[in-house]
């Protein structure tokens, strides 16, 4: 069962697209300002439904929301390459937006569950690592797959391929058991619409309350909603190798180094776990330093250090998702994961608006550079945000 919960991972990066789309937009005419918008349409979209489709999630089958997911976002891709304008771009970024709702939350209290199910909860750092790293290994064959594509087909081409990977994904979700039992989305089923809409709201103000009440799971909430808005970063990396004199055909390969150093460190998130916060917080500190370093080298090597910041910073990001649902002790653990995805794009949008408005006077390495300082400051939060690693405690006090 595990494997195809990876294999769910791994689909939903194998985009050769997404090393190729900043440049799509770009060659269609449009300026850092207006991608920036697009980028701002797409976080907006996600975050307006990342806590409804939480509570969602918590009431109904995750099994069914990850295939609808993945479905909409082959629908996305195919918006982008069968209409090259703004209005299309912005399209393929709105159910790009409704997919990431539908998924966020949903898949990592789906594998949680799961290994609940199984007594196997202290395995979950482990299982999400190894999930997120296949997912970065695919993304890495789908960046270096897309100088090839684009050479053969141009967009075209890098689009299909992202298309059918989508449409791949939604089969290995359909493939996927559910051992979470939904007692109440079939209980609403019976008794109607009114019972249904009651439920959905009773486990939205669970999820809600959890992190207001709980205050190990609201800090693990607001840095994990930090760190998936530093996220952002990647949206201009292809930019910022343009900036460097990178061509079109060169610039995956470029990004691709980055999402090999994020493979490493997913899967390096499961022996990390259980280490001091201090560590994750050197981490986090020296990430900020490499990406500012690489952005202002001015070349093509400055994406070296960017590699290795982006690695560390992932396998921060990992542990700190995993010690989250360690944190969470309520029936609504989708809903309390969409809370951090929600303040996340609330992040993301800040960001991608900053860069819109900093672009009218920055070269793109200075806005990238500048956006590791808040990242630097987060670096002082983790000690005290990092919840403990809680299972992992109990299931070592359990061998002893």
């Amino acid at each position: 069962m595990f494997a195809r919960v990876i294999a769910f991972e791994a689909f939903h990066d194998f985009i050769p697209l997404y090393p190729l789309y900043q440049l799509l937009f770009a060659d269609h005419g449009l300026s850092a300002a207006q991608i920036s918008t697009l980028f701002v349409i797409w976080s907006a979209t996600a975050f307006v439904l990342e806590v409804p489709s939480g509570a969602w999630a918590d009431t109904y089958s995750r099994r069914k929301l990850l295939i609808l997911g993945a479905l909409i976002s082959a629908v996305g891709y195919a918006a982008w390459i069968t209409l090259p304008t703004f209005a299309g771009f912005a399209l393929g970024f709105v159910l790009w937006g409704i997919s990431s709702a539908l998924i966020s939350g949903t898949y990592e209290a789906f594998v949680y569950d799961e290994l609940a199910a199984r007594d196997r909860t202290a395995d979950y750092a482990t299982v999400l690592g190894r999930a997120r790293s296949a997912s970065f290994v695919t993304n890495l064959a789908a960046t270096a797959l897309a100088t090839p594509l684009f050479a053969l087909g141009g967009y075209t081409l890098a689009g299909i391929v992202s298309i059918l990977s989508g449409l791949l994904q939604a089969v290995v979700a359909w493939t996927l058991p559910e051992a979470r039992a939904v007692e109440t989305a079939r209980e609403a089923e019976e008794s109607g619409t009114r019972a249904a809409f009651a439920d959905y709201l009773r486990m939205l103000r669970s999820g809600v309350t959890e992190v207001l009440v709980s205050r190990s799971v609201r800090r693990a909430v607001a840095l994990v909603a930090l760190l998936g808005g530093f996220l952002a970063f990647d949206e201009y990396f292809p930019l910022l190798a343009r900036e460097t004199g990178a061509t079109t055909g060169v610039i995956p390969l470029l990004i691709a180094g980055t999402v090999a150093a994020q493979a490493i460190g997913s899967a390096l998130a499961g022996p990390a776990y259980k280490l001091p916060a201090a560590i994750f917080a050197v981490g986090l500190g020296a990430t900020a330093l490499l990406i500012a370093t690489g952005a202002l080298s001015g070349s093509a090597w400055g994406f070296l250090p960017i590699a290795l910041g982006y690695g560390l910073m992932q396998l921060v990001i990992v542990v700190s998702e995993s010690r989250l649902q360690d944190a969470i002790t309520g029936r609504a653990r989708a809903t309390v994961t969409s809370v951090s995805g929600f303040f996340a794009e609330v992040f993301a949008i800040a960001v991608y608006g900053g860069f819109a408005l900093g672009s009218l006077w920055f070269t793109m390495s200075v806005l990238v550079a500048g956006l590791t300082i808040p990242v630097l400051i987060t670096a002082f939060v983790v000690p005290f945000a990092l919840p403990d690693p809680r299972s992992s405690v109990a299931a070592e006090a359990s061998d002893t």
